[in-house]
């Protein structure tokens, strides 16, 4: 209990950290990455120890879920060749460098740790990289590349690991072995992830459950395909991926508009909850993993952490620039491409680590099957947390400065909500027209009506300038477009002061006051989506 009470404070500390980096606008994973440091140096704090077991299973399903299922399959689809490129190619490359220069530079460290430190820190993190890319006027491509690879390279980068720690266990590594069983691994765990998936989505659509059982349903789900997947050992990675993939592309047919919020304020939370945990976890055990490297002194640790480091960062642009170049030199398809030499220093640049190779770190097996110890267990958790550190602050914080400089055309997320917003509201407009003739005449304008001013209000967006041609638009969400949303939220405000003055007085019941309440807040969140706030 008294570990329990001691994550609980450090947990609420972290949520003070993050009030303060949302205020100031500061990258929050590399908040997180200072806490973990700031948590290891508070004097008396006693080390929490997980199996290593545990840390995978309380960490891994969740936060894979969560990136796959917010995935846009579509555009996963469209940059599927980048993807996956980078995703497998770039994961085992890295590992295998990182294998080497850990063996021929760092003593202790035999091929089978090298490459186990290689699998671990070789995948990107797809919560700290749309962390540190929030808000960046980055083009289309570049974050669906991104995203996409950290979906996808955590599970190769997991796969490479899960034969890195065998060969460790094991003490031998038989190649050939390795390439037919990692193929039963992979079609084992898309299997059994379809599978999952698909029982979900039978489970879920056509039945009217309520919002509480269907987010409970999506909990579930992410811990039942890994689960499985390990029962019969494959990749419980990729089933994890998979049927969360499966499931989002579904979403629409069986969640409903209650769950749909119920599930993403729910899933907000796990995942926050997640990433302060692992750094809370690394902070109280990063003092005892310092004390067992006793066969190196500080200066030696510290260039350790700084050449791991490197190596990282230098062969992901090694990598990245021939991937780029070379296959539009050998196909005259991909050449008709649009393609920009500078997306590929932004690709190099934002290979950032984060939660789930900390994860990964912290799980590795403290014990061989003969009962000694895992070689350089603590060397490697350290150098993991180095590369998690430097990738964020070296990659991370002069990102946008960067940006600015190569002077990339920028993508405009106004612009494309008002395309799609004006699509979406011409369609609907024309179904009125041909459909509604038999609806009474009141009805009928009274609709209308609605459609036409939801139509004139986006046409007062704020634009770039020259989206319609040469002239620059005058009027601004500020001034115009959010004047209307505002007065609706302040209305909004005065409704539910009168129905709390109105409970106060014993003039309502508790299950009516609830319900308008509800209705209140979920049009005062329309209103503030519209609004961008």
């Amino acid at each position: 209990m008294e570990g329990v009470g001691l994550i609980t404070i450090l947990l609420l500390g972290v949520i003070v950290l993050a009030i303060i980096s949302n205020k100031y606008k500061f990258p929050f994973p590399i908040v997180l990455v200072l806490s973990g440091i700031a948590i290891s140096l508070i004097p008396g704090l006693p080390p929490i120890s997980l199996q290593p077991d545990i840390v995978f299973l309380i960490f891994l399903p969740p936060l894979l879920y969560d990136a796959s299922w917010n995935t846009n399959w579509y555009n996963f689809k469209v940059y599927k060749r980048p993807i996956l490129l980078v995703a497998f190619g770039l994961v085992f490359f890295t590992t295998f460098i990182v294998g080497v220069v850990a063996h021929t530079f760092i003593p202790g460290i035999s091929w089978p740790a090298g490459f186990v430190l290689g699998a671990i820190i070789s995948p990107t993190d797809s919560v700290a990289a749309i962390s540190m890319t929030k808000g960046l006027p980055l083009a289309k491509r570049i974050t669906s590349i991104l995203e996409g690879e950290s979906l996808v390279n955590d599970a190769s980068g997991l796969i490479a690991y899960k034969y890195a720690i065998a060969a460790v266990m094991a003490g031998n590594f038989v190649f050939w072995q390795a390439e037919l069983n990692f193929l039963w691994v992979v079609a084992g765990g898309v299997g059994i992830g379809l599978g999952i998936g698909y029982l979900a989505f039978l489970m879920s659509k056509g039945r009217n459950f309520d919002s509480i059982i269907l987010t409970s349903i999506s909990l579930i789900v992410p811990f039942t395909s890994y689960l499985l997947a390990n029962f019969f050992e494959v990749s419980g990675v990729l089933a994890v991926v998979t049927t969360g993939l499966f499931l989002s592309y579904h979403s629409q047919s069986i969640i409903t508009h209650q769950a749909r919020i119920t599930r993403y304020a729910v899933w907000d939370v796990i995942v926050f909850i997640l990433n302060g945990l692992i750094f809370i976890l690394i902070g109280l055990q990063l003092k005892t993993i310092m004390a067992g490297i006793t066969s190196y002194s500080t200066g030696e640790l510290v260039f350790y952490g700084i050449l791991i480091s490197a190596v990282v960062i230098i062969t992901r642009f090694i990598y990245v620039v021939p991937t780029a170049l070379l296959p539009r030199y050998l196909s005259k398809k991909i050449r008709k491409e649009p393609f920009d030499k500078r997306y590929m220093f932004i690709i190099g640049w934002t290979g950032i680590r984060g939660v789930i190779s900390l994860a990964a770190a912290l799980s590795i097996p403290i014990l061989l099957p003969d009962g000694t110890a895992f070689p350089a267990r603590n060397l490697i958790i350290y150098l993991t947390f180095c590369v998690i550190l430097a990738t964020l602050l070296v990659l991370g914080l002069p990102l946008p400065w960067i940006i600015r400089k190569l002077k990339i055309q920028t993508h405009s997320i106004v612009a494309e909500e008002y395309e799609v917003r004006s699509a979406i509201l011409n369609a609907t407009i024309d179904h009125l027209d041909q459909n509604i003739e038999k609806v009474r005449e009141e009805f009928r304008e009274k609709i209308k009506r609605k459609y036409d001013y939801k139509l004139q209000r986006i046409q007062k967006t704020d634009l770039p300038p020259g989206y319609f041609g040469n002239v620059k638009p005058t009027m601004t969400p500020e001034n115009i477009f959010n004047q209307y949303s505002q007065l609706e939220v302040n209305i909004i405000n005065v409704e539910r002061r009168l129905l709390q003055d109105m409970y106060r007085k014993g003039k309502v019941s508790e299950e009516i006051v609830r319900k308008i309440e509800r209705e209140l807040d979920l049009e005062e969140s329309r209103l503030a989506l519209i609004m961008g706030i």
